[in-house]
Parts: C-alpha cells; sequence; structure tokens
C-alpha cells in the first residue's frame, strides 16, 4: 500500500501521479498546499465558462487558467503538466463520462483550456490547526458530495446544480468553521448551509452523490460547503463533445501556501 505521508508537498504528489505511483483521494495530502478542481474545455467555449465561473464564484472561484493548448499552470504550479499530475481523471463526450485515466496526453488537443478552481480540502489544514476534527480525514475516505436544489446561475450552454461538500460538526466548532473557512473566499469561503439538508434537497446523507457516506452524530450539524465538482454536474448538462475534468477527490494539489489564499479579516 502507498505511504500518503510521504506527500508533504505540491511537487511530490504531482510526482508520484505522473510516475503512476498514486492515483488515490488527496484530501489530507501535503498539507499547508492549495489544492484545486480542474476543468479542460475546448476553446471555442473557454469563454462562456470563464464568465460561468465569474458569476458563480462560490462553487468556482478561479485559480488559474491556461491559454489554449498549454498544459502548465503558470500561476500555481509552474513546473506542472495538467495532463499527467493528478491522480485520476474523468473525460467527458457529450455530457456523458466516457472514461476515467491517470494520464490524459493521448486526447489532450491544441485547442484545449484549462481551469483551477479552489478546493475546499485547502482549509482542511487550518480546520485542523484550531482543533476542529474533520471526519472523513479521521476516517481515511473521501469527503461526501451532493447535488443540491439550487441552481448556479446560467451562462449559454452552462447550467445546472449547484453540488455541496459536506462534514459533521458539533455546533460549537461549526461557528468556529464559518469563521475560518470565510477567510479563504478563494477555496469556497465559508458554508452556504448548516443542518435541515432537506432544505438542500438532500434525501439521504448516507448517499451522497460523490465520494463517501460519513456518520453524522445525534449532537452535531451537517455543515455543507459549496464544491468545485459542481461544474462537472454543469458539463452534463452542457453537452460538450469533450471536456476532461478531475476524479472527484482526486485534486490538483499546486505549490501555493495555503496561508497565501487566506485574507485578512476587516
Amino acid at each position: 500500500m502507498f505511504d500518503r505521508k510521504v506527500l508533504t508537498t505540491g511537487t511530490q504528489v504531482r510526482e508520484a501521479c505522473r510516475q503512476g505511483r498514486f492515483t488515490g483521494q488527496t484530501s489530507g495530502l501535503a498539507p499547508g498546499f492549495a489544492q484545486a478542481n480542474l476543468v479542460v474545455v475546448p476553446a471555442e467555449w473557454a469563454g462562456d465558462f470563464h464568465e460561468f465561473c465569474r458569476h458563480n464564484p462560490k462553487p468556482c472561484p478561479l485559480l488559474d487558467v491556461t491559454e489554449p493548448g498549454n498544459p502548465v499552470p503558470g500561476r500555481v504550479a509552474p513546473t506542472a503538466d495538467l495532463r499527467t499530475d493528478l491522480p485520476r481523471y474523468r473525460i467527458w463526450k457529450n455530457g456523458d463520462l466516457a472514461a476515467e485515466a491517470t494520464d490524459v496526453r493521448a486526447i489532450w488537443r491544441d485547442d484545449f483550456v484549462s481551469f483551477l478552481i479552489g478546493c475546499s480540502f485547502t482549509f482542511e489544514s487550518a480546520l485542523l490547526r484550531a482543533g476542529v476534527p474533520v471526519r472523513h480525514l479521521e476516517m481515511g475516505v473521501n469527503v461526501p458530495m451532493y447535488r443540491t436544489n439550487r441552481p448556479c446561475v446560467p451562462l449559454g450552454v452552462f447550467q445546472g446544480p449547484l453540488v455541496v461538500s459536506m462534514r459533521p460538526l458539533k455546533p460549537a466548532d461549526a461557528s468556529r468553521a464559518v469563521q475560518i473557512t470565510s477567510r479563504y473566499p478563494d477555496v469556497h469561503g465559508a458554508p452556504i448551509h448548516l443542518g435541515f439538508p432537506a432544505q438542500l434537497g438532500i434525501a439521504d446523507l448516507s448517499q451522497p452523490d460523490y465520494g463517501d457516506a460519513v456518520p453524522v452524530q445525534d449532537d452535531e450539524l451537517p455543515v455543507f460547503w459549496a464544491c468545485g465538482v459542481t461544474p462537472q454536474a454543469v458539463l452534463q448538462a452542457a453537452k460538450l463533445p469533450v471536456a476532461i475534468t478531475h476524479s472527484p477527490g482526486c485534486m490538483f494539489v499546486t505549490d501555493v501556501r495555503d496561508e497565501l489564499l487566506k485574507r485578512d479579516e476587516e
């Protein structure tokens, strides 16, 4: 079994992915380094997707955007290659999940534009430093994620439901988590909902749409953050001829320190 503890920097995680040594979920890896969701679309639709992100900043806070055909995210990881440096990719064709892969060089095109979107895995280090427990890290599983009944602001062909990630917390910890994560708007910021999952259209917390279920104790609240898997639900509706994303939970780990994304309290 691969020892996750040896991957302590973004560079180490990316090298392990590139060499095919690591293909798992990245929550808890390289503490202190920002993680990101990946969306790759043909240039024909890149402008509209960029605007979609701008109109939906909670689920889609942009960290970097590449030029067409360029797989190097120069702003957040100038030595990286987005075709090889994630643990696992999803390949979409006409809105359907066509395949998963650990390397997408064979299907890469000169017109592909890559978007890196902030990920809530980034602020988990800050939660842990403050003594706020993170259940899926304790269990060694992927965070549970759910499609909601809240629509995103549509832009062109891009429309669909908001996806959220969930972390169960006691009320005092939930209050502290709101304070901490609100200072990280580039990685989804504060929660969008506390408790009452039915109000989000979530019927059963034990059946996430993505990731793994975790228990919610009687004295805990399910706390929901906007999630960067939202574009995958949107791509299903958009039915582009081809698109590439990360597999849920299998993020791109950048060279950016999480504290650099922290905003000072006003």
